[in-house]
């Protein structure tokens, strides 16, 4: 049978799991806590949902809604829905009851899928939401009588057949909201080209295939998550899913299950690397480790290789995108603090900050662009928003300030809002977080800012100490002379027993003045 994926005029990634089951019937596709999943048994309960859904009137241009922690019912209900030709709309599970609220009617949702955890706060927003016809929800049986379990849904689909849903790949598959800092979230609609792509285009520029173990505790409803997983599904590799993140369970994991990847933003490698276990755990079978989300400070970088003694290749990427837009490849020489270059067919130029549309010389700071098959279709009913990001010719403005060397590798120095001004200059957090980060005693630091009635605005790091290290604020500061110029040292250091994160590990940069106040 032949292995490759065409990408004919029906097929998207709702086709992952039934692709990989014909090539690899009875391999091992995903390891969940105790439980163990063939690619058979996967394509077996996706089939069962897609026709369950479809007998509900659940089909084409239909809104389903994923709620909940990484679980196998998480991936199972993914794509059970797409095969039942429905859209996905994957939601962050740290979002509260009066924001889910606003994600299910701006998408005009249909169905919610519900982790255990969220099935009381799912039934009570759903029953509010006019476009709700169908609950379900993960785990145990539910208490909420309103709640059809998962397994119930399972059961209705035994003897059903799905009926084939035709789409092009320029068809809308996906509603992925964005964090929402300022405002409400908006929905980037993600199509099946550009989602199917992403996974084909990952798998290809990390060399995966069938004998990858990859570890993961991304949120399966980000797009890191979701290609993490995705793509190592579509060579048939095994994914082993932690619900939630947690340094230790991780080593643990990557020596029992002789892991081959581990996949992670830089707050997870801060944390693996200050956990205690390190000293003894056993990273042998690791043949390489991706980074992605946020900038990683060059000596974080080199300690998890020196430690695990496999590359570590760093990535980037948006929602906008529904996933990855550059990454290295292991087997091209590294550049350290890279980003990497633009996955193939995809097109990136670093533009004037000032919205001029024109490329800026190789090595200046400019907006990072986009353009390809990759971006999104738009945000979902808000054209202003759309308006506001996509340019004449097609490119899309990322917010990242960046630059380019001349070998085509893109270096993220950080999101444009996130830039401070003190006195005139511009400041970057994460220039700072680099520095800081590599002092021997700093487990984790992020930078924010703070008003200043002389300079405007002053950065101030956020510090957490390696477990029994005594820091002092003049240590922080001292270190950064060498380094930093004096207009970027931070002005004060506030230490911290942690930092505010989202669900995928990324430090929130407008959450940080909460802790001082809480100091």
């Amino acid at each position: 049978m032949s292995g490759t994926f065409s990408f004919g005029p029906e097929v998207g990634p709702g086709e992952i799991l039934s692709f990989a089951a014909r090539r690899y019937p009875d391999k091992l596709a995903l390891v969940f806590g105790e439980k163990r999943f063939t690619y058979r048994d996967l394509e077996t309960m996706s089939r069962q949902i897609a026709a369950a859904l479809q007998q509900r009137g659940i089909g084409a241009g239909d809104v389903v809604s994923l709620y909940g922690q990484n679980s196998w019912e998480w991936i199972v209900g993914y794509h059970g829905a797409l095969r039942a030709g429905a859209v996905v709309n994957p939601i962050n599970v740290m979002l509260t009851g009066p924001e889910l609220a606003y994600v299910l009617n701006d998408a005009e949702s249909n169905v919610l899928f519900a982790g255990a955890a969220q099935i009381a706060t799912a039934a009570a927003v759903a029953a509010e939401a006019a476009s709700i016809e169908l609950v379900v929800g993960f785990g145990d049986e539910p208490a909420e009588k309103s709640v059809t379990p998962f397994a119930a849904l399972v059961k209705e689909g035994t003897d059903g057949q799905p009926t084939e849903v035709r789409h092009s790949p320029a068809d809308l598959c996906a509603i992925a909201y964005t964090s929402g800092t300022t405002g409400h979230p908006k929905g980037a609609m993600q199509s099946h080209r550009a989602i199917l792509l992403n996974c084909a285009l990952t798998a290809t520029m990390h060399g995966r295939t069938r004998d990858d173990v990859v570890v993961t505790a991304l949120p399966a409803a980000h797009v890191y998550g979701n290609v993490a997983i995705n793509s190592t599904f579509l060579v048939g590799g095994t994914v082993v899913l932690m619900e939630r993140f947690d340094a230790s369970a991780a080593l643990r994991l990557i020596a029992a299950e002789q892991a081959t990847m581990f996949e992670g933003v830089p707050a997870m490698y801060s944390m693996i690397l200050a956990d205690e276990s390190l000293a003894d755990a056993d990273l042998t079978s690791l043949r390489l480790s991706t980074v992605g989300g946020q900038t990683l400070s060059v000596d974080t970088l080199d300690a998890w290789q020196h430690r695990s003694a496999a590359p570590m290749v760093e990535l980037w990427g948006m929602t906008e995108l529904g996933g990855l837009g550059t990454t290295h490849s292991p087997y091209a020489p590294p550049v350290p603090g890279s980003i990497g270059v633009a996955l193939p067919g995809t097109e990136i130029r670093i533009a004037a900050i000032d919205g001029a549309d024109e490329e800026v010389p190789v090595g200046e700071r400019g907006e990072l662009q986009v353009r390809g098959p990759l971006v999104m279709l738009g945000y979902l009913g808000n054209t202003a928003a759309t308006e506001e990001v996509m340019l004449p010719g097609g490119w899309m403005r990322t917010g990242d300030v960046a630059y380019a060397d001349d070998t085509g590798h893109y270096f993220v120095v950080d999101r444009i809002k996130d830039m401070i001004v003190t006195a005139g200059y511009n400041v970057y957090p994460a220039e700072i977080e680099r520095v800081v980060a590599g002092h021997p005693g700093v487990a984790m630091v992020a930078v924010g800012r703070r008003p200043d009635d002389v300079r405007g605005e002053v950065a101030i790091a956020y510090v957490v100490p390696k477990p029994g290290v005594e820091l002092s604020d003049s240590d922080i500061i001292d270190y950064c002379r060498g380094s930093l110029a004096a207009y970027k040292r931070p002005r004060a250091v506030v230490f911290v027993d942690r930092l505010p994160t989202t669900s995928s590990g990324k430090i929130m940069r407008r959450k940080l003045a909460e802790l001082a106040e809480n100091k």
